[in-house]
């Protein structure tokens, strides 16, 4: 079983404990370090800096809003990590939200289909080292052509996905998905739309990456972990996106419970309406054996790359918990 890992604890941790664990995940046999793109740091830089302390490991974004950077920008950093990590590379991609595209960077926040078809063509072109001209509704652009040689072998480009029509889309155009709190019975609804666009593309799913974040911590206090996973939970389940994919995978009377807690201003309230069962769908949390059987449920329900998500519980040494559970795994 290929597992992945996410590894975007820098700059939460200094940088010599970050390389530990990123070499150490390497050593371990991990197939992919995934970085995310927060307010806690840039995912180019992380991807520049896992890339070049290691040999072997993959090195993918997990995810990078396309509306924060140009899709020529987008390429061009692709183009030039497929340099300093020839055939490791994969530019995940997403929709952010409103808050942090408008908010936040002062851009125009769209729908996301349509920008991310447009997206996903630049980038191609892009890093194929062709002649850009386009005129797309979201991109309309002239005469760009990079002038950096082609890489040993093209960037991979992967797409955060939670409902249909960007499954769809990713099984379209894409070289694989990232799925995000899902838990492994949903795995195979989510394929099926995978092979609807692959289908409307001409073409199957072989070779195509599917991966997906599972919060994870290897511990003996399970019982205040869920605690924390729960308040994490809630922190999505009052996001319209995320409230309707949880709704889609059973949780609808949760999310109505959450809802109409967070809504009457009783934060904790809502917190308690996370039940035990929304807990183990979208959480691995427990000892070693129990997380890794946990996992196999996800690679046999179809994940080709199922990735833990280091969850890291308050009031705790970060680094040792990032080492037990990384180690707990491949």
């Amino acid at each position: 079983m290929r597992v992945g890992a996410v590894l975007s604890a820098f700059p939460s941790l200094p940088l010599a404990e970050f390389l530990a664990l990123v070499r150490d995940a390497e050593a371990r046999g991990y197939d992919t370090a995934f970085v995310g793109e927060t307010a806690s740091g840039d995912g180019i830089t992380l991807m520049t800096l896992i890339a070049s302390h290691t040999q072997r490991i993959g090195v993918a974004s997990g995810v990078i809003p396309i509306q924060t950077r140009s899709p020529i920008i987008l390429g061009m950093s692709a183009t030039t990590l497929a340099h300093v990590a020839p055939g490791r590379v994969a530019l995940g991609l997403g929709v952010s939200s409103r808050i942090i595209v408008e908010q936040w960077h002062g851009t125009p926040f769209h729908t996301g289909l349509g920008q991310m078809r447009e997206v996903v063509r630049i980038v191609r072109m892009t890093t194929a080292g062709e002649r850009v001209n386009f005129e797309g509704k979201h991109y309309r652009l002239k005469n760009f052509k990079s002038a950096a040689p082609l890489p040993p072998s093209p960037p991979k480009i992967f797409l955060a996905a939670l409902g249909p029509e960007m499954l769809e889309l990713a099984g379209e155009v894409a070289d694989g998905v990232v799925l995000n709190w899902i838990p492994p019975e949903a795995v195979a609804a989510s394929i099926e739309h995978l092979k609807a666009g692959a289908r409307r593309a001409g073409r199957t799913l072989e070779g195509f990456e599917i991966a997906g974040f599972i919060r994870t911590t290897v511990t003996d206090d399970r019982d205040a972990v869920r605690t924390g996973l729960a308040r994490d939970i809630t922190g999505y389940a009052i996001v319209d996106v995320y409230a309707s994919f949880f709704r889609s995978v059973g949780y609808g009377d949760e999310m109505a419970a959450i809802n109409a807690k967070w809504k009457a201003g009783d934060r904790a309230g809502a917190v308690r309406e996370v039940s035990p069962r929304v807990l183990d769908g979208l959480g691995m949390i427990g000892d070693e054996a129990y997380c890794r059987a946990r996992l196999k449920a996800y690679a046999d329900a179809g994940m080709t790359l199922p990735t833990i998500l280091p969850f890291v519980p308050d009031g705790v040494d970060r680094f040792a918990s990032l080492r037990r559970t990384l180690g707990a795994f491949p």
